[in-house]
């Protein structure tokens, strides 16, 4: 299961920095403010120095080092833990599950690293009201998570 694992999670993050990479690519020199593609969803581009859905977010500058380092040191010790608890699963889709939650990790943390900040440009509306914008790699750790809860709440395996 480990191998499923891992190979989930280098898939996310691939996805993840491939997606980035387009939207900064898509943004250079055009004074983006963002782009509307339908009637509830845009392309924006920010960039979050907190955590998930803007916590801790400043906005400014001052402090994205240290923010940058402390979530990235945070991340790892969440991703080793992960990585341990995966080479002890037996469950297909806990294991995918877990490697989803790898890869959206590690695709938040390269960004860290390289970035000072995580790039978030997907931005789903209803109206006037947005959801904070996110990536692949936000997505992947919420369907991990969902996955995780089914196969520990709704599976019903045998104990072990």
């Amino acid at each position: 299961m480990l191998a499923r694992g891992i190979s989930a999670a280098v898939i996310v993050v691939l996805l993840d920095q491939l997606s980035k990479a387009a939207i900064l690519a898509h943004v250079v020199g055009a004074g983006f403010a963002g782009e509307r593609i339908t009637g509830f969803f845009n392309l924006v581009l920010t960039y979050n120095r907190g955590m998930s859905f803007g916590l801790f977010n400043t906005g400014a500058r001052s402090g994205a080092g240290l923010n940058a380092l402390l979530f990235s040191l945070a991340a790892a010790a969440i991703v080793a833990g992960l990585v341990y608890w995966l080479s002890r699963v037996s469950s297909p889709l806990l294991a995918i599950a877990i490697g989803l939650i790898i890869g959206g990790a590690v695709g938040n943390v390269v960004d860290r690293l390289r970035l000072g900040a995580v790039v978030d440009f997907l931005d789903f509306h209803i109206g006037y009201w947005h959801w904070p914008a996110f990536n692949v790699a936000d997505s992947a750790i919420c369907v991990g998570v969902a996955a995780m809860l089914l196969d520990g709440l709704l599976l019903h395996r045998e104990a072990h």
